[in-house]
């Protein structure tokens, strides 16, 4: 039986879109589109694939495959999607082993799909990266780039191939954006 809340805001990361000219989505466009496939009170933040919206679906991954679907008839090609919701993005805040140590501007959020086999965190756990920090958690694998991300050896497609997860990164501000958002 599907469970049908009273409405409850999610968050879907979409990951790839509009980067180098791939994938490129106008933010009004697929607003557009999800509202007309029955998502409410949609906000999008910048052009990299962050939508809060409220749902009456409780089941986040019928909804990651619903976006997916969606995206996939509209424009016509496969976006990754990860669904959270505010608890999701307060607790990983929060467990950042950087966040005190560090300038939030070097701190990175790799968002798994799902858990990564503990054989294949164990042999990650293994590699060293200079001026990079890594901290893996079933849930996120938390990065400090003392060069920023752009010239970071660790990053997503790299750590998908380790870790044999779908997963999709986001930076210290757009984390607490979402926060912000989904609180208001």
């Amino acid at each position: 039986m599907e469970s049908i809340g009273m409405g409850n805001t999610y968050i879907a990361l979409l990951r790839g879109i509009n980067v180098s000219g791939q994938k490129k989505i106008k933010m009004a466009d697929l607003r557009q589109v999800l509202v007309e496939n029955g998502l409410k009170n949609i906000k999008t933040y910048i052009q990299s694939g962050n939508i809060v919206f409220d749902s009456n679906q409780t089941d986040k991954d019928k909804l990651q495959k619903k976006i997916v679907k969606i995206i996939h008839g509209h424009f016509g090609f496969d976006v990754p999607t990860l669904v959270v919701q505010q608890e999701d993005i307060k607790s990983i805040l929060e467990a950042n082993p950087y966040l005190k140590k560090a300038e939030e501007n070097k701190l990175y959020y790799v968002l798994l799909k799902s858990a990564p086999k503990e054989e294949l965190v164990q042999q990650f756990n293994q590699l060293e990266y200079e001026n990079e920090g890594f901290r893996i958690t079933n849930k996120c694998v938390y990065l400090f780039c003392k060069n920023g991300y752009g010239k970071a050896k660790l990053n997503n497609n790299l750590i998908e191939n380790k870790l044999k997860v779908e997963a999709t990164t986001r930076n210290h501000k757009t984390m607490l954006k979402l926060l912000e958002m989904v609180s208001s």
